[in-house]
C-alpha cells in the first residue's frame, strides 16, 4: 500500500495541470457563451412548454425562459474565473453545481459530454489547478506551489481510457460493422448541411462509410495505449486531431472534440510542456499532500472508479436490447451509436365518457422534443405524465388515461411496434432498476431484413 501511495502522491512538475486548467476554462466559458449565441438556450429552454428531466426530478423545470439566458452568461463568466484561476475553487464549486443542474434539468439533447463536463469539472473542486500561473498564487502566495501530486494525471488517463475503451467496445455489433448506423449519419449530414458539399461524394459512399466505422472501433480502443508508449504518441497525437476535427466538422458537436484533445497535454513529457509554456518557471515550492488526505483522496478515488467502470455496464441487468429500450443506455459512453427515427400516436381518454381524442404533439412540445419522446420510453413516459396533468387541470377531465402507439425504425430497419396503446401511461409507474414490461425490443439478424 505504502508503494502505492509513494507513486500516487509523489510531487512533479504541475505545468500540465495549469495548462489544463486554462485550457479547459476557455472551453467551458465558450460552452456558457456559445449556448447562446447559437440559440440553443432558446431552443431547448425558452420555447418549450415543458422540460424532460431527470425521472424523479420534474420539479425542476425552468423558473423562466428567459432566466437560463442569465444562467449561461453566468457559466461563462465562471469559465474565465476557472481559466485565469480567479476565485478558483468558487468558481469551480459554482460551476460544478449549476452545471449539474442544468445537465438534469433537460434530457432532450443529451449528450455524453455534457455528463463528461458533470465529471470533470466536479473533480475540479479538489484539483489544486490554481496553485501556479494563476491570479489566486499571485494574490496569496502561502496557496502558491510549483508541484501536484501525480495522482492528478493518473486520474486523467484512466477516466480517458474507461471512456475510450467502452465507446469502442460499444460498437461492436451487427449493424456498425455492417457500415449501417456510421451511414445513415453521413448520409443525413450530407444531405442537410451545405458546408459539407464539398465532401458529399466521400461522406456518401459505401466503402469510406465503412472504414470509417472500423477506423472508429480501432481508434478508441487502442489511442490511450498509442499516447502513452512513447514511440507511437505522435502517431496517436495525429490520429487525435485528425479524428476530433473531422468530428467537430461532420457533427459539429461542440466543445466535446476539443474538450478532448487537451487532455493530451497530460500524455506529454511534464519538462516539454513547461518548456513550451512556462519557460522561466523553476521548482522552488511543493504542498505535499498530507496522509489523512492522500487516505481520503485514495477511497474517493476506488468509488469513483469502480463507478465509472460498473455504470456502462448496467443494461445488462435489464431485460431487453438497449437500442430499443434505452434502459442504461445514459452515462455509459454509448456515442453516436444508432440512428432512431419513427412516428407517434397519443390519445387521451376521458373515463367518464370514455371518448378517445387524438393529441396533438406539437401543440405541447417542440419538434426536438417529439423526436426524443418516438426513441426515448422514458422521455414518452413522462410526457403522459405530462398530459394527464395538462387535460385535468386545463379540461377537467378525471383521472385521465393517456395512451400512445409509437412505431420505430432502428438503423434503417423496418418500423416496429416500441410503445403500443394496450397501456395506460397515465397510470402506470416508471421503474428504475429494471425492464419496463411495455417497452417493446427486438434483437439484430436476417428476420429483420435491413
Amino acid at each position: 500500500m505504502q508503494k502505492i501511495k509513494n507513486i500516487l502522491f509523489e510531487e512533479v512538475d504541475n505545468s500540465s495541470l495549469a495548462l489544463y486548467r486554462m485550457m479547459f476554462g476557455f472551453l467551458l466559458s465558450a460552452e456558457g457563451f456559445g449556448a447562446i449565441m447559437t440559440g440553443w438556450v432558446r431552443r431547448v429552454f425558452v420555447e418549450p412548454q415543458y422540460n424532460f428531466t431527470a425521472i424523479g426530478l420534474e420539479w425542476m423545470q425552468t423558473p423562466s425562459g428567459y432566466f437560463m439566458y442569465g444562467v449561461y452568461a453566468l457559466l461563462g463568466i465562471l469559465g474565465i474565473c476557472i481559466m485565469l484561476g480567479y476565485h478558483y475553487r468558487l468558481s469551480s464549486i459554482l460551476y460544478f453545481i449549476i452545471w449539474t443542474c442544468v445537465y438534469l434539468m433537460q434530457k432532450s439533447s443529451y449528450n455524453n459530454h455534457y455528463y463528461l463536463m458533470v465529471l470533470l469539472t466536479g473533480i475540479l473542486i479538489i484539483l489544486p489547478a490554481h496553485r501556479y500561473a494563476s491570479l489566486d498564487a499571485k494574490r496569496d502566495p502561502n496557496i502558491a506551489s510549483d508541484t501536484c501530486p501525480r495522482w492528478i494525471t493518473l486520474f486523467f488517463i484512466l477516466q480517458l481510457w474507461i471512456v475510450y475503451t467502452y465507446a469502442s467496445l460499444h460498437k461492436v455489433y451487427p449493424d456498425w460493422l455492417a457500415g449501417r448506423t456510421i451511414g445513415l449519419w453521413f448520409d443525413y449530414k450530407a444531405e442537410v448541411m451545405p458546408e459539407l458539399a464539398f465532401m458529399k461524394g466521400l461522406l456518401t459512399n459505401s466503402d469510406f462509410q465503412l472504414v470509417i466505422s472500423y477506423l472508429g472501433i480501432a481508434y478508441d480502443g487502442l489511442i490511450i495505449p498509442l499516447l502513452l508508449w512513447k514511440r507511437t504518441r505522435w502517431i496517436g497525437i495525429l490520429a487525435s486531431f485528425g479524428f476530433h476535427l473531422f468530428n467537430s466538422l461532420v457533427f459539429q458537436i461542440g466543445v466535446f472534440p476539443y474538450m478532448s484533445l487537451i487532455f493530451l497535454v497530460f500524455f506529454f513529457p511534464v519538462e516539454v510542456v513547461q518548456k513550451r509554456f512556462f519557460k522561466k518557471k523553476v521548482i522552488e515550492k511543493s504542498i505535499p499532500t498530507s496522509a489523512q488526505k492522500q487516505n481520503l483522496i485514495i477511497g474517493f478515488l476506488a468509488i469513483y472508479f469502480i463507478l465509472q467502470i460498473g455504470l456502462p455496464l448496467r443494461h445488462h441487468l435489464f431485460e431487453g436490447n438497449v437500442f430499443w429500450t434505452e434502459e442504461g443506455h445514459k452515462l455509459s459512453w454509448r456515442m453516436m451509436l444508432r440512428s432512431k427515427h419513427g412516428h407517434a400516436n397519443f390519445y387521451v381518454i376521458n373515463p367518464e365518457t370514455k371518448k378517445k381524442k387524438h393529441i396533438k404533439l406539437k401543440k405541447h412540445f417542440s419538434e426536438k422534443q417529439i423526436r426524443g419522446i418516438i426513441k426515448n420510453p422514458d422521455m414518452a413516459w413522462q410526457a403522459a405524465q405530462f398530459l394527464a396533468k395538462y387535460y385535468t387541470e386545463k379540461h377537467g377531465f378525471k383521472e385521465p388515461e393517456i395512451r400512445a402507439r409509437i412505431r420505430v425504425s432502428l438503423n434503417g430497419g423496418p418500423y416496429r411496434v416500441l410503445i403500443d396503446d394496450d397501456i395506460d401511461l397515465a397510470h402506470t409507474s416508471w421503474k428504475l432498476f429494471s425492464h419496463n414490461e411495455w417497452i417493446h425490443y427486438y434483437g439484430f439478424g436476417e428476420d429483420l431484413k435491413y
